[in-house]
């Protein structure tokens, strides 16, 4: 396997596994600093990544990016976009109180747990999994509607949507500057 093979598929296994671009990119230098000295003294990439590149790959995601810190990522990002979304749908509504019905409920809850859960196990969704995934979302909504009628559950306030947006705006402002670096 050529050197370039070699980062090529650690790059699918760290973005499949949902590490940052910036830490990616940071990972891959190393990396290919690492294999190229290896090359200079005549060894082989596989010499410094083993036999199976897939396990190095995920054996180095898991130490620069355990499972406990990308699941308060991915809960935080979470919050962050059900806030935005809550937001949008106040300013569509022109009003300061949403009415949360269960179809309405039933929706957001399968649309977040099932993107929830598919981010920390594969990393991105993809489109094709995405549009599944609303579809899933939008028929438990119906059918949640339609066995539990459109009586409002709860009011929620313009507030809860805003407090919603405080623990992933951190995260959100990080992978915004880390894409605007990477362009330039």
């Amino acid at each position: 396997m050529t050197n370039a093979q070699i980062l090529a598929a650690c790059r699918t296994n760290w973005e499949y596994r949902g590490i940052d671009d910036a830490s990616v990119r940071k990972m891959l230098d190393e990396l290919s600093n690492h294999l190229e000295d290896a090359q200079a003294a005549g060894r082989t990439g596989a010499d410094i990544v083993g036999g199976d590149v897939r396990a190095f790959a995920a054996t180095w995601a898991r130490a620069r990016a355990p499972l406990p810190r990308r699941m308060l990522r991915t809960a935080s990002l979470g919050c962050f976009v059900t806030g935005c979304v809550l937001l949008f749908s106040y300013v569509i509504r022109w009003t300061t109180s949403l009415d949360i019905t269960p179809g309405y409920l039933a929706l957001w809850a399968v649309l977040g747990t099932a993107t929830v859960a598919w981010n920390l196990r594969r990393g991105t969704l993809g489109i094709r999994r995405s549009w599944t995934v609303a579809l899933a979302a939008v028929t438990a909504a119906l059918l949640t509607g339609h066995l539990a009628g459109d009586g409002v559950l709860f009011e929620l306030p313009l507030w809860a949507a805003l407090l919603l947006l405080l623990p992933g705006l951190p995260y959100a402002i990080t992978d915004a500057q880390a894409k605007r670096n990477s362009r330039a």
